[in-house]
């Protein structure tokens, strides 16, 4: 029975990698589709979106089925309350991705309006955070999801960043109102992915010292 959870587990373990590797290439693939206004790729992220939800909800009844029949181990059901929790932020970001190319598509169809330096900023940090989260997970490193979570903070501060200077834009021409709500949209969308990055790092913490740190300065970075 042992071996078939593990096997069962291993096969849970390498669905999570799969999904969380689509879904840090989607994002990749939205900025660059905005760097180089690249109207196709834009366009075949709503697809790309759809095998990420194909996944969470493969892996989400995978974890169930192994709790109903084999009984996992109290370290084993904690890992699989964990893995639902992580495809589902995961899933989420999938969703803001799709959002950020819809965007992309909308600023295609006018003129730049200006170079983006900020935004590929925010993408390459949230993406970081990604993989950090997923490794803090794999690797049973509390101190990797701890730093995630303090990563959010940059995210932030170039997502005001952003608006602030799109702001400025709008007051002084109203004519780059449309195209620069666009560029909001899109940079909200990371910091949303940034937000999701913060809770899988908060969740491996939890997972590895049964601390919920979600709403405290170790999680959120809120000021103590």
């Amino acid at each position: 029975m042992d071996r078939h959870v593990d096997q069962d587990l291993d096969m849970v373990r390498q669905d999570l990698l799969r999904m969380a590797a689509e879904v840090e290439s989607m994002v990749a693939d939205a900025i660059r589709a905005l760097i180089e206004r690249d109207s196709e790729t834009a366009e075949a992220l709503p697809a790309r979106d759809h095998v990420v939800d194909d996944l969470e909800k493969r892996i989400d009844e995978h974890c169930y089925l192994i709790m109903a029949r084999q009984q996992p181990t109290a370290s084993d059901l904690r890992f699989l309350i964990t893995v639902t929790r992580i495809i589902h932020e995961l899933e989420r970001v999938g969703d803001s991705t799709k959002n950020i190319a819809k965007g992309v598509l909308a600023l295609n169809q006018e003129p730049p309006l200006k170079p983006y330096i900020d935004i590929p900023r925010m993408s390459e940090i949230a993406r970081g955070m990604l993989r950090d989260g997923l490794d803090s997970f794999t690797n049973s490193d509390a101190q990797l999801a701890l730093a995630v979570c303090k990563r959010d903070n940059s995210v932030d501060d170039l997502w005001r960043q952003v608006f602030r200077e799109l702001q400025s834009y709008m007051l002084e021409d109203p004519t780059t109102i449309t195209r620069a709500l666009h560029i909001l949209f899109i940079a909200h969308n990371l910091e949303r992915i940034a937000d999701h990055a913060t809770n899988i790092g908060e969740s491996v913490v939890y997972y590895l010292e049964a601390r919920d740190i979600r709403h405290t300065p170790e999680g959120t970075g809120a000021p103590a």
